[in-house]
């Protein structure tokens, strides 16, 4: 056995082979562990189907690589991968899923995956079993199809081979320890005993140094091994298998084989198998289990069926493929699927430990393997994927998530893989947990909140009786009257917006200066001001968005995106370790909770602010003389003292007022009770983002990200290339590729972009919206995106697809709302 490697994968199911195989290919030595049996996981009873099509864009290109690369293995390998590429069709009952449909399509045509709308006739020409009465269209798509789990597997672990890497089955990790700068790999050999599987006397250590886990079902076990729980906890899922169907043998003798069948809206899948059927319903009430690791007796074994549960959706079959009730059933499978709180992947660095990587929680393995190692290999080799991972990264989720938590939501994900995906949803489970002291006063306002990191934050404020739950659509939901009024009140008065869910970190010491200076592409302010910045991938794209308060010769305080505290946390606190040598002692304190934020924004700000100041001159304390545009004061109003920082997202006049969270309902109070001498209107998310889109602000996680750089991002001005700072080499070499521009859309009446549209120029997909949304500035559809660099000139004509059409989009210039800032900058 090896006792040398560059990396060590664990775990033998699809995903562990997956990432083995291109580690290799990418010239890494690599050494692959497996408990049991290659496929003895999940990936032994998984369906094996292959859907494209994913609303987000990350996991759309790793499902779509993964449908490619699955195409090429027996050419490579000699072994077929049991690919049936007999398409897929996704059918709906209602107008709505239709809307569904037709935005996964336009993403789908950003990334290039094919697909066609059919009609209820066209459906029964093609396919005369199925029932379409009751259908209102449904959305086919060709290249994909299902595949056997256990083929591919063994045929990404033959490439494996061939590339070098050593595989060792039936030995167990038990322990990862760190030595210096590497990693050793602890473990026995298992022997089998009386139908067990046990581990033996003979133990195994290899020295490598990186680790990668992949270890479905066990990743609970194998995370705890660095002191680390992650939300993958797996969910019982079921399917059945019928008998042969005589009409679909009859079918079969004249037609090539059934695409796989999606109902969504009756919750199910179905596939051909052995001239019979595979249900695979994703029910109510599906259970989590092994909440606390698996039982050391579990090997490739499943549970017991319940029928009962899955009546409703077996019924459904029944109904849409009428020929299938009097076939009997011939097997049944109930058997663990890992699942997430939000139901993708955790894929990329473990938290708080170097060179250590998680790819766990997958819901849709098989589909996500191939993909899956491509990219990880990528970010482990390269520094960075050519795909921003963001939305995979295993540091979305920060050290509150539990296992209660993670059992409630993973449940809750399971039921919702059919139930519609409005852009605007907001999942109720383990809702609310963490809250701002002002979450009942704010919910006495009307808010109707959503969560960001588990945080409760207002989207939008709505009258008595209002039902957020019924008003979303993939159009414009009922809560859109409510956030155009926040929006204008922004614009033409004054608003308040709690913004308390804000990452905010300390860092500080002799080294911090020169830390931030070398982490970040902008100059550093001056004590007392404000600077907003960026920290850059080592391929020189977008890694993190800083704003970044300077209170001292050598402390900063640092703002950041909501969502993504453990993320840039651990980056910060990881980098800070790596240069203490080079640049003296930095210390990084997370202080997220212990400061609420308030956003005060609009032309009446200082009618609202004035009056609290406790101030010798109150009148001129929030003057641009005294408190400049981009600057910090230490202000007291009333009896709490505040770090306001003059900055506003939306554009407007206006502050962030960052306070002690212990006195933020007196805070509140006294803010509501002079905001309502002037007419202070509290808004939410949703109006914040279409207002911020007027300005060209782009947002992390969509406008920015780990695939573009901040030249491509249209963020030149917030780059100094006077100096040297991480990744600014790479940032050059990728020149622009494309190029980030806000457009002003002449759309449908009804329908606002959500930015996952793509963007034509003539009969060409040129680019994709990133954000979209309402301009009550322009009266019209607002957008921000990326396109061709030729085609970024203000002025030039594109057109976005939404609802299967075509509108006019137009190039506007950098922030088309107040392009001199001289609202901002409004002076008493």
């Amino acid at each position: 056995m090896k006792t040398h490697a560059r990396a060590v994968v664990v775990g033998g199911g699809a995903v562990g082979a997956s990432i083995a195989y291109h580690l290799a290919k990418a010239g890494w030595e690599t050494v692959l562990l497996e408990r049991d049996e290659l496929t003895s996981g999940s990936t032994w009873h998984a369906a094996g189907l292959l859907p494209l099509f994913n609303m987000s864009y990350a996991t759309s290109h790793i499902h779509d690589y993964s449908v490619k690369f699955y195409k090429t293995l027996e050419a490579e390998t000699g072994l077929n991968a049991g690919f049936s590429v007999v398409g897929n069709l996704r059918m709906a009952q209602t107008s709505a899923r239709m809307d569904e449909y037709m935005l996964y399509a336009s993403n789908a045509e950003a990334v290039g995956i094919p697909h066609e709308f059919l009609t209820p006739a066209q459906i029964k020409e093609r396919w005369p079993l199925v029932r379409t009465e009751d259908l209102k269209g449904a959305l086919f798509h060709p290249t994909d199809g299902y595949i056997n789990p256990a083929d591919v597997t063994q045929a990404m672990a033959k490439g494996a081979r061939q590339r070098g890497v050593e595989i060792y089955r039936r030995v167990q990790v038990d322990g990862f320890e760190r030595r210096g700068d590497d990693w050793v790999v602890k473990g026995r050999k298992m022997v089998e005993k009386g139908g067990y599987l046990l581990p033996s006397e003979e133990t195994f250590e290899i020295t490598c140094e990186h680790v990668v886990t992949a270890t479905g079902n066990h990743a609970q076990r194998t995370a705890a091994m660095i002191g680390c729980f992650i939300p993958a906890i797996p969910v019982e899922h079921q399917f059945i298998v019928t008998e042969p169907d005589p009409a679909l043998l009859e079918y079969r003798k004249t037609h090539g084989e059934h695409p796989v069948l999606r109902d969504a809206d009756a919750k199910w899948y179905v596939r051909e198998e052995r001239g019979g059927w595979i249900l695979g319903p994703y029910e109510r009430n599906a259970p989590a289990c092994f909440k606390f690791g698996v039982p050391d007796s579990f090997r490739a074994d499943l549970f017991p069926l319940d029928l009962e549960r899955i009546e409703e959706e077996y019924m459904s079959m029944i109904h849409r493929i009428p020929s299938s009730e009097t076939v009997g059933l011939k097997d049944d499978f109930n058997g663990p699927i890992c699942y997430t709180p939000d139901g993708n992947p955790l894929v990329g660095p473990a938290p708080g430990v170097e060179n250590f990587w998680f790819a766990e929680g997958f819901s849709f393995g098989i589909t996500a393997a191939g993909g899956t190692g491509h990219y990880l290999a990528q970010l482990m080799t390269e520094g960075e994927a050519e795909i921003d991972m963001w939305s995979l990264d295993p540091r979305r989720y920060g050290k509150w998530v539990n296992r209660e938590y993670a059992t409630r939501k993973n449940e809750e994900c399971y039921e919702h893989v059919f139930v519609l995906h409005h852009p605007d949803e907001e999942r109720e489970a383990a809702r609310p947990l963490r809250t701002a002291p002002c979450y009942e006063r704010l919910k006495a306002e009307g808010a109707q909140f959503g969560q960001v990191n588990g945080w409760e934050r207002p989207n939008y404020y709505a009258p008595p009786g209002f039902d957020d739950h019924a008003s979303r659509s993939f159009r414009r939901g009922g809560w859109w009257e409510y956030a155009v009024k926040e929006a204008r009140a922004v614009r033409e008065g004054v608003g308040l917006y709690d913004a308390t869910a804000f990452t905010k970190h300390m860092v500080k010491g002799p080294g911090a200066t020169a830390f931030l200076d070398w982490l970040t592409c902008n100059k550093l302010p001056k004590e007392g001001r404000i600077n907003l910045t960026y920290a850059l991938t080592d391929a020189g794209t977008v890694r993190s968005e800083f704003t970044i308060v300077r209170l001292g010769a050598d402390e900063y305080y640092i703002v950041s995106a909501g969502a993504a505290q453990a993320y840039d946390g651990d980056y910060l606190v990881k980098e800070a370790a790596r240069k203490r040598a080079e640049f003296g002692w930095i210390e990084v304190q997370d202080v997220s909770t212990q400061w609420g934020v308030f956003a005060v924004a609009g032309p009446r700000s200082r009618e609202l602010l004035e009056p609290l100041v406790v101030d010798a001159d109150p009148k001129t304390a929030l003057s641009n003389k005294r408190f400049p545009w981009l600057s910090m004061r230490r202000l007291d109003l009333g009896m709490v003292p505040c770090m306001a920082i003059r900055v506003a997202y939306t554009g407007e006049l206006g502050w962030e007022i960052h306070h002690p969270i212990e006195m933020q309902n007196h805070l509140y109070d006294l803010l509501k009770a002079q905001g309502d001498k002037v007419g202070m209107t509290l808004f939410g998310a949703r109006a914040q983002n279409w207002l911020r889109q007027e300005k060209s602000y782009r947002a992390f996680g969509s406008d920015l990200g780990r695939d573009a750089s901040p030249l491509e991002a249209g963020l030149d001005r917030f780059v100094d290339l006077t100096k040297s700072f991480r990744g600014k080499a790479a940032m050059e070499a990728l020149g622009v590729r494309a190029k980030c521009v806000t457009l002003l859309i002449d759309g449908p009446v009804d329908t606002d972009p959500w930015g996952k549209e793509a963007l034509y120029f003539g009969d060409e997909v040129i680019g994709r919206l990133t954000s979209g949304g309402w301009s009550v500035a322009f009266g019209k559809q607002v957008g921000m995106g990326y396109v061709r660099p030729d085609l970024a000139t203000p002025g030039t004509t594109l057109q976005v697809r939404m609802n299967r059409e075509l509108w006019t989009a137009v190039v506007a210039e950098d922030s088309p709302y107040d392009p001199q800032n001289l609202t901002i900058r409004k002076d008493v």
